[in-house]
């Protein structure tokens, strides 16, 4: 077959075998024809490309687009206004803060101080946190008073006054309250400590037995009764200790 001597092969000629290595040994289709098909085929366009050559520009183009790389990237979160993604809000599950305090004050009462550090941890904050108390105050559901009464309902016939006082100061019981609890219990400190000693020993110390005496007096005196009660139900030995 003869090539001829168009200008096509004159440029072919002239080229080094290095350019020929970078086109790979193709040319560009002339704009209408085709390469093996004939004029009418739909699988060239009209500037010269491939349906297949412009379907893959538009694969790559797509795929080094910046929203396509952060939406890959983040997963579809949302961004600021520079491009960079933006913290996902945590969202809490499980029962509300009010509901978990009606939890916990419907088993039994707490003091404002003591519900509070429980809610605490599940709290978004210190104002959700004081108005979930407030309303629960409103609504009769938390009272610190009613709580003190109980405590000292559930402490007394088991130990002293300063025992009972001690705890209620630590709860946050107001000090007027603490006062007047702190009275009433003092009125009957002799009973209540003569009923737990006469359960755990029942039987004074014998004249002169130091041993048996201090035994039980660090006993009462652990539970929080006053030194001049232990020293009656003990037999008014000043040997307390």
């Amino acid at each position: 077959m003869s090539w001829g001597s168009g200008p096509s092969r004159s440029r072919r000629a002239g080229r080094s075998g290095a350019d020929d290595d970078d086109d790979g040994g193709f040319e560009q289709l002339a704009p209408g024809k085709s390469s093996g098909t004939d004029a009418g085929s739909s699988d060239v366009d009209e500037d010269g490309y491939t349906r297949t050559s412009r379907s893959t520009r538009r694969f790559k183009s797509s795929r080094s687009s910046p929203s396509h790389a952060r939406a890959d990237d983040s997963g579809g979160g949302e961004f600021d206004a520079d491009g960079s993604a933006q913290a996902a809000t945590p969202t809490r599950s499980g029962p509300s803060l009010k509901a978990r305090a009606v939890g916990f004050l419907s088993r039994r009462d707490y003091a404002r101080n003591e519900i509070a550090s429980k809610l605490k941890p599940h709290a978004d904050s210190e104002d959700e946190l004081n108005k979930v108390l407030d309303d629960l105050e409103r609504e009769g559901w938390l009272s610190t008073e009613r709580f003190a009464q109980s405590l000292v309902h559930r402490r007394a016939d088991r130990q002293g006054a300063a025992r009972i006082v001690q705890e209620l100061r630590a709860k946050g019981v107001a000090e007027a309250q603490v006062s007047e609890l702190q009275e009433n219990l003092r009125a009957t400190e002799y009973e209540r400590a003569r009923a737990v000693w006469d359960k755990r020993f029942g039987e004074r110390p014998a004249p002169g037995d130091r041993s048996a005496y201090a035994k039980q007096a660090r006993f009462l005196a652990g539970r929080g009764f006053a030194h001049d009660v232990i020293r009656r139900i003990l037999g008014g030995s000043d040997d307390d200790e």
